[in-house]
Formats: C-alpha cells, sequence, structure tokens
C-alpha cells in the first residue's frame, strides 16, 4: 500500500483539466490527506497541451514528483507528450471512442468517459466528474468525500447540475473500485483524529494567500494592470472589496498603477500593487519616487520568465538581481521572498508593517509557480492578525501648526501625517528636499538627506529580519540554499538525506541581506549546493558579495518549469557519490 500517489490530469486548453484538479484537490482534502497542486498550462485560451498534477500523501508534501502514477489523457495529443512520464507500475487512461491509438498497451486502462456521461447526465460536458469519481476509485476512498469535494467546487451552480456531476462521478467511482490494478494506488485510511485536526483546514495558493495577506492587513487601494501571473492576486482582492470597503482599480498600464498607489499612501491608505517582471521594469521610476518621498508601497513581482515577453504562463527566479536595485538611486527597500503559501501570507502582512514604519518601498517577490501552486493549509486566522499603523493620529494632528515632512531623526523615520489633518501645508516634492520638504541644492543638506534615506533605515531594518528557515545544517556534508518557492524542493531532499548530513537554509527575505546569520549557518558547511530557477545563480552571487562564502554548485533550471524533487535528490546523491 503506497503512502502517496500522483495524478496528472492532461488535455488541450478548454478540455477541464483545472476544473478536474480543483475537483480531486478538494476531495482529497476532505478525506483528510496532505497534498501539493501545480498547473502546467500554455498561453492560449484554447489547444496546445496543459496539465494539472496533483501528489497525494499520507504525511506534508511540498514538491512535484517527476514521474506520475496515474494520467488521464483527455486528447491524443497528450497520450504522446506524457506517456515518457509515466511511473514503473502506472497506468495512463484513455478514451478510445474520442481517439483511437494503434494498441491498447499493458499501462493504459480505456474508459468510455464520453459514452458514460451521456448515458449517467445526457451531456459530455460530465466527463470531469466521472474521472474525478474515478481516481477517488482507485485509491479506495470514501464515496462521501467525493461528494464533498464536488459541492466544494460547484457550490454556486445550480442543483440539477450539482447532481448530474454527483452521478457521474458515482459512475467513475464505481469503475475506479472494479480496476483490477487498484490496489497499486490504494491509499492508506486517514483517522478520525486526523480528520478532525484537518477541519480547518483550506486549500491555499499563493495568490489567494498574498490576497487574504493584504486584505487582513487592511489594503485600502489595489491597483494593478493585468500581467499573468500576478493577475489573480488583483482578483481575490476584488471579491472581498465592497465588504472591506477596498478600492481595486484596474488601470491602464504599470505606470499609472503604481503612481495611483504612491497617490492613495499619500493620503493615508494602505496600497498595493502587483505585476510581473515586465511590468515591473514601467513601475521603476514610481519605485524610485516613493524612496525620495519616503511613500509606503507593497509591490508585488511575480517573476515569470523573461526577457520581454518570455513564457508568460510559466515560472522563473531571474529577477533577483533586478528588484535588489531597481529604481535610480540609493535608499532603503525590504524584498520578501515567500517559499509557502503560509509564508506568503505571513510576509504580506508583514510587508505593510514595515512599509508603514519605516516609509519605504516593501517588494514581495515571487513566481508562477507559488502563484499558482496549491497545497492543504491552516486557514489565516485575521483574529490573530493586527495592523499596526504609523500615522499621527487626526486628534495630534489638529495642533500641528509648523510640520517637517522630513525632519532629521535618529532612526530616520519622520513623523508622517496625513495631508489636511494638519494645520500646516504639506511639502513633498521628486527633487531633493529640505525637513519641510522644499526643493534645495545644498550639499550638506543632501548627505544628510542620503543617510536619512538609507543608512539610518537600513540599521532599523536590520532588527526586524525575516530570519532564514534552516535544517540539520550543524556538522552537514552539504547545505542545500535557496529563496522563494525553492523551500518546498530544499525541505523535501533534506529530509531525505537526513542520514547522509544533508541540510537546508532558505531565505524568505533577500533584502536586506541576513549576512551574520548566513555567516553562522553556512561557515562550517563542507559544501553548499544552491537551488535556484534562473541561469546563473543569483541567490549564489549575492551570498558572495555580502559574505564572502562561495557556493560549490548551484543547480540550475531555467527552463519554464518547476524542480521536481526526484531529480534534485538524484543530483545531490551523484555529488556525494551516494
Amino acid at each position: 500500500m503506497p503512502s502517496e500517489i500522483s495524478v496528472r490530469i492532461t488535455g488541450e486548453a478548454g478540455q477541464g483539466t483545472q476544473t478536474i484538479g480543483d475537483a480531486l484537490s478538494h476531495i482529497f482534502k476532505s478525506a483528510g490527506y496532505h497534498l501539493f497542486a501545480y498547473q502546467d498550462f500554455m498561453s492560449r485560451i484554447r489547444g496546445g497541451n496543459n496539465f494539472f498534477e496533483i501528489r497525494v500523501a499520507t504525511k506534508p508534501v511540498h514538491a512535484p514528483r517527476r514521474k506520475p502514477d496515474i494520467i488521464i489523457c483527455l486528447d491524443k495529443s497528450s497520450v504522446d507528450i506524457h506517456k515518457k512520464d509515466l511511473a514503473i507500475d502506472g497506468i495512463l487512461i484513455v478514451d478510445q471512442t474520442k481517439f483511437r491509438l494503434p494498441g491498447l498497451e499493458e499501462s493504459m486502462y480505456d474508459v468510455a468517459f464520453n459514452e458514460i456521461a451521456l448515458r449517467v447526465a445526457n451531456d459530455a460536458l460530465y466527463v470531469n466528474s466521472i474521472a474525478c469519481g474515478l481516481i477517488a476509485g482507485l485509491a479506495g476512498l470514501d464515496f462521501a468525500f467525493v461528494e464533498q469535494g464536488i459541492q466544494a467546487v460547484f457550490d454556486r451552480k445550480s442543483k440539477d447540475i450539482i447532481q448530474n456531476n454527483l452521478n457521474s462521478a458515482r459512475a467513475g467511482f464505481d469503475l475506479g473500485l472494479k480496476n483490477p490494478r487498484k490496489k497499486m494506488f490504494l491509499l492508506p485510511v486517514i483517522s478520525k483524529d486526523r480528520l478532525t485536526d484537518k477541519a480547518g483546514e483550506i486549500l491555499l495558493d499563493g495568490s489567494s494567500a498574498i490576497a487574504l495577506g493584504a486584505v487582513h492587513a487592511g489594503c485600502k487601494f489595489y491597483t494593478a494592470y493585468p500581467m499573468s501571473p500576478s493577475t489573480n492576486i488583483m482578483n481575490i482582492v476584488a471579491e472581498h472589496a465592497a465588504r472591506e470597503h477596498i478600492i481595486v482599480e484596474q488601470a491602464e498600464d504599470e505606470i499609472a498603477a503604481i503612481n495611483m498607489a504612491i497617490g492613495a499612501s499619500f493620503a493615508g491608505s494602505r496600497a498595493m500593487t502587483s505585476t510581473s517582471g515586465g511590468g515591473f521594469c514601467l513601475m521603476t521610476e514610481g519605485l524610485s519616487l516613493a524612496g525620495m518621498t519616503e511613500t509606503p508601497i507593497v509591490m508585488v513581482d511575480a517573476q515569470r520568465p523573461g526577457p520581454a515577453t518570455g513564457f508568460p504562463t510559466r515560472t522563473e527566479q531571474a529577477d533577483l538581481d533586478f528588484v535588489l536595485s531597481a529604481g535610480h538611486g540609493e535608499f532603503a527597500r525590504v524584498v520578501y521572498a515567500p517559499g509557502s503559501a503560509k509564508q506568503a501570507y505571513d510576509l504580506t502582512m508583514k510587508a505593510f508593517n514595515i512599509a508603514e514604519k519605516y516609509q519605504i518601498p516593501v517588494i514581495i517577490l515571487t513566481d508562477q509557480h507559488l502563484q499558482d501552486s496549491a497545497t492543504d493549509a491552516q486557514a489565516p486566522d485575521q483574529d490573530n492578525t493586527a495592523a499596526e499603523r504609523f500615522i499621527i493620529s487626526k486628534e495630534e494632528s489638529a495642533g500641528i501648526t509648523s510640520y517637517k515632512r522630513y525632519a532629521l531623526t535618529d532612526s530616520g523615520i519622520s513623523p508622517r501625517a496625513i495631508p489636511s489633518w494638519i494645520q500646516d501645508v504639506m511639502y513633498v516634492d521628486s527633487d531633493e528636499h529640505d525637513e519641510a520638504g522644499h526643493i534645495t541644492e545644498d550639499a550638506e543638506m543632501r548627505k544628510q538627506m542620503v543617510q536619512k534615506r538609507l543608512y539610518k533605515k537600513l540599521h532599523g531594518l536590520l532588527q526586524e529580519l525575516e530570519q532564514p528557515t534552516s535544517f540539520n545544517t550543524k556538522d552537514a556534508r552539504v547545505i542545500l540554499l535557496g529563496f522563494g518557492s525553492t523551500l518546498g524542493i530544499l525541505q523535501e531532499a533534506a529530509l531525505a538525506l537526513e542520514k547522509s548530513k544533508v541540510g537546508f537554509v532558505h531565505l524568505p527575505q533577500v533584502w536586506p541581506f541576513p549576512s551574520e546569520e548566513m555567516l553562522k549557518l553556512l561557515s562550517g558547511a563542507r559544501m553548499i549546493i544552491s537551488i535556484e530557477n534562473n541561469a546563473q545563480g543569483q541567490l549564489a552571487r549575492l551570498l558572495r558579495r555580502e559574505t564572502g562564502i562561495k557556493v560549490g554548485k548551484s543547480i540550475l533550471k531555467y527552463d519554464g518549469r518547476p524542480f521536481d524533487i526526484d531529480s534534485v535528490i538524484e543530483i545531490i546523491k551523484r555529488e556525494l557519490e551516494l
């Protein structure tokens, strides 16, 4: 009996791979299993080849496998493309009533999805639910969990549609139970205690986590120009807009988006914008403006492969160098790089607090893999979160008759008031300015303002670093190093090779760089291997620049696809000669 299985659903865009994947994810979550789900899709509405893959296990899982145990092919081209990826003893499920294959090989399982859908629900659209039921039957689940999953996905549909989906799922489920190879995929039954513990869990992806973090942090103005893979953050914030009194504005371009956000923040709202690398290029002038005017703003760069348009729907970690130095001039900034949906939520909350406290731009650096991957997680508890505000209150402001927006202080942080609350004119300018905000070309004042915006704020920011996550680093033979979405790969690889003295260090914050902590964690390592989704090993270079520590080997992937855990473990074993 396996402790985990991986299922891939593949077909053309528009055939429902995401619908099947979403439903299966809810079904397995309802049954108490841990799961990791991700999508691979082309930049087109119809045609091509997409897939949705779910890894289901009795223990937490955080990364994809190389070879799925079950592949459902919804069209003929999917068989040709994905057949080579099938695990040994896996099965390839096809519908030969839709397309004929030269010969039904031993690994293939013929299921007449279309005929069953027409017979049970009088509509071929219900093929998706048949596939869900089939997988649940092969895994030996109770049909009650299938019902829960179907209800969760189709809860906004009519009763008739929901019932047709349930009937179709039941037909597929019965087929799965009868399959002679079912024993290869039967998962252990989850205990009642575990089901009780999972009652408060949800399926959480990176986009939802960031959106919820923004809403719970008190974001009141969200503006963006749609650019994959960041767009879904805006969509989810918009769903909460009416209830939470949030203004959501789809701007005409990224230049307008960041400047709108800066204006909203200047007026006192917590403001956020999101984009991908190409849009971030357009935002850099606004980023520099936020740095000069000391206006707090939260930005998301959801990375995708570039340069230029690149791969709009795929993943990469190649913007690290870019976001560290984007925007002309020198000013303080923070760059977070969450490695999981939970970290994405927590760091988005923190981003708003840090941005307002230090009056700086804070960048959340994610990528398509993190944005679109989902896992089982505890639902964020808004009652346990606190949105700190660092603004002079309206009552205090009423007594201010002489206001210096850029007053020089030991911390570099000036008292921040809201325009119209104070009994004085507030001056803010993108030119160099004095304490009152008036334009100046005085050399000494320039020097003091640079120190205020940069060094003094950095001193405070270094006290509030999000420290690296680490495991098994003491006396480690090898330490794996990464940032952002590679966290799951680092965790699973280090755990699998723990007895071979393999540990990991993951950075959820890449700027300001946690140099002191990294020196402590890595100085005794016999070998460091960086694992990065870019072509140059940008984190490895940053580590050497900030600490002098040189990485011994880099495992780099830049084909637009995420790492799989099996390939990474193989490379590490070869390096260790295991």
